[in-house]
C-alpha cells in the first residue's frame, strides 16, 4: 500500500470514467430506457481499469474503495429494508388506508398540494426527510392520487416539504454536518444562516403549489371517484382513529431521538400487530405482506392499484442501485481522482462569486457521480473552507451553500442514495417529480444568486473564535 500512496491520475485520466458515465447514463436512460444499474456498472469497471492500468494501483485498494463506498450506505440499506417491511404491515394493518381515507374526507384537491408540503412539520420534528416521506409522504401519494392529483406533482411537494424540514432541524444529521465540516460555526448560526434561503424558496414554492392546486379544482373526481375509493377502503378495512396510532408512535419515538433503524422497525412490528388485531389477518399473510408486499384484490383497479405496495423484496431495486452507484464512488474516491478534479476546479474560482458557483457545482457533481450526499457535504466543504477564509467570505457561507447544493439536490438524482430512497418509498423516478420539487430548485438557484451578488454573504475576519458544538 505505501508505495501507492504518492500515485495520482492525471486530470485526463481522471476524466475518463466521469465522462464515461456521463454518456453511459445519458445514453442509456433516455435512448434505450433502461435502468440506471448495469450503466454504473460498467462505468465502475472502467474507473477501476484506469485506476489498475493506467494510474498503478492494484486490484486490493480498489476493492477496498468499492467496500467503503458501499459502507457509507450501509444504515441507509437497512433503513430502507424496513421501510419495506413497515409499508407492507402498515397496509396490511390499516394504517395507510386509513390516512387515506381520512385524508380524502378533509382535503380538497384545489389545496391539496399546499398541504401536502405541509410535510415539512413533522420533518422538522424528526429530522429527517427519509423518515417523513416514509411514513406521511406514503399516505399523502395515495391522498393525491385519490385527488386525481398526479403523482409526480405529489411527489415533488412531499419532498419540498420534507427537505425543508430536514434543512432547517438541529435533529438533523446533514444540518449537524454541514457546520461540523466546515469548521468555525456552529448549528444554530448555521441555520439561522440558512433562512435567508430557506424562508423565500419556501414561500416561492407554496405560492406555486396553490397556483397548480387551482386546475383541480371542481374535477369530478372530488365526487364520484373519491367516495368510490373511501367505500371500497372502508369495505376491505376496519377504519378508524385507533389505525393512527402507529404513525403517532412512529413519529413520538423519533422526536424522541430514538434512532430511525429501531424507531420504523417498531412502526413495522406494530402495523403487524394491528393486522392481527383489527383486520383479522393472520400470521402468514402478515409476514407475506412484510415480505413480499401488500396484495390488494377489491375489483376497483385505482385502489387495487394504490393499495398493491411495499415489501422487503420491493425495495431491492433501489438497493441495488445504491450498492453500483456507490460501487462506482468509492472507486473514484479510492483512487484520487475526485481530488484531482476538485483541484483543477479550485483554480477557476479568483471573486467570491465564482468560488460560491463551483462549490454549489462540485456538491452537485459529487452527487452525482458519488451517490452519497455526505461525500457531496464534506468534501466539498473540506476543499473549499480555507479559500472562503482566504477571501474573506466567513465559513458559514460556505456551510450554507453545501447543504444548499449536496442535501436539497441529492433526493433529484435516482441514483443517489437519496434519490433511490424516495424512489423506493413513493414509486415516483425523482426525474419525474424534479420539475415540481421546486423548494429544492428554488433554494439552490436563490444560493447561487447570493454568491453572485453578496446579498447575506457574511464577512470572515479572521479573529472569531467559533466551535461547531458550541451553543
Amino acid at each position: 500500500m505505501n508505495e501507492e500512496a504518492n500515485l495520482k491520475p492525471t486530470l485526463g485520466q481522471a476524466l475518463i470514467p466521469i465522462i464515461f458515465v456521463i454518456i453511459a447514463l445519458s445514453y442509456g436512460i433516455i435512448v434505450w430506457e433502461v435502468d440506471p444499474h448495469i450503466p454504473l456498472l460498467i462505468a465502475g469497471a472502467v474507473a477501476a481499469f484506469v485506476a489498475i492500468v493506467m494510474v498503478g494501483y492494484k486490484w486490493d485498494t480498489i476493492e477496498d474503495g468499492i467496500f467503503k463506498g458501499i459502507m457509507l450506505a450501509m444504515q441507509a440499506i437497512v433503513i430502507l429494508m424496513i421501510v419495506g417491511t413497515l409499508i407492507g404491515s402498515w397496509i396490511e394493518g390499516g394504517v395507510v388506508p386509513a390516512m387515506i381515507y381520512y385524508g380524502l374526507q378533509i382535503l380538497s384537491p384545489q389545496i391539496f398540494l399546499v398541504a401536502a408540503i405541509i410535510s415539512t412539520i413533522v420533518a422538522l420534528f424528526v429530522g429527517s426527510s427519509w423518515s417523513t416521506a416514509g411514513t406521511i409522504g406514503i399516505a399523502l401519494l395515495g391522498i393525491g392520487e385519490g385527488l386525481g392529483v398526479p403523482a409526480a406533482m405529489t411527489a415533488g411537494a412531499v419532498v419540498s416539504g420534507a427537505y425543508v424540514g430536514d434543512k432547517m432541524s438541529p435533529l438533523s444529521d446533514t444540518t449537524n454536518l454541514a457546520p461540523g465540516t466546515t469548521g468555525d460555526v456552529n448549528v444554530f448560526d448555521h441555520i439561522r444562516h440558512m433562512l435567508y434561503v430557506t424562508i423565500p424558496a419556501y414561500i416561492i414554492s407554496l405560492i406555486i403549489f396553490a397556483l397548480l392546486g387551482l386546475q383541480f379544482a371542481g374535477q369530478s373526481m372530488e365526487q364520484g371517484d373519491i367516495v368510490l375509493i373511501s367505500e371500497t377502503i372502508s369495505e376491505h378495512f376496519t377504519i378508524n382513529p385507533i389505525m393512527l396510532i402507529p404513525v403517532l408512535f412512529v413519529l413520538v419515538l423519533i422526536g424522541l431521538k430514538v434512532p430511525p433503524i429501531p424507531g420504523l422497525l417498531g412502526g413495522s412490528i406494530l402495523g403487524g400487530i394491528f393486522a392481527l388485531i383489527f383486520q383479522g389477518a393472520a400470521p402468514a399473510d402478515v409476514i407475506g405482506s412484510m415480505h413480499y408486499g401488500y396484495v390488494m384484490d377489491s375489483g376497483v383497479e385505482v385502489v387495487d392499484d394504490l393499495l398493491s405496495e411495499g415489501g422487503l423484496d420491493g425495495m431491492m431495486w433501489t438497493i441495488s442501485l445504491i450498492f453500483v452507484a456507490l460501487s462506482f464512488g468509492g472507486i473514484l474516491e479510492r483512487a484520487n481522482f475526485l481530488e484531482v478534479i476538485l483541484e483543477n476546479i479550485l483554480k477557476v474560482a479568483k471573486t467570491v462569486g465564482s468560488l460560491s458557483l463551483v462549490t454549489h457545482l462540485t456538491s452537485i457533481f459529487v452527487n452525482l457521480v458519488t451517490a452519497d450526499q455526505y461525500l457531496a457535504i464534506v468534501l466539498s466543504a473540506r476543499m473549499y473552507r480555507d479559500a472562503f477564509k482566504e477571501m474573506g467570505s466567513h465559513p458559514k457561507n460556505l456551510s450554507r451553500i453545501v447543504e444548499s447544493s449536496g442535501t436539497i439536490t441529492s433526493p433529484l438524482i435516482p441514483w443517489n442514495t437519496c434519490g433511490a430512497f424516495m424512489y423506493g418509498a413513493l414509486g415516483v423516478n425523482p426525474f419525474a417529480y424534479l420539475p415540481y420539487a421546486f423548494f429544492n430548485l428554488i433554494a439552490l438557484l436563490l444560493s447561487i444568486i447570493y454568491g453572485f451578488t453578496g446579498f447575506t454573504m457574511e464577512k470572515w475576519e479572521g479573529n472569531e473564535e467559533q466551535t461547531a458544538d458550541a451553543d
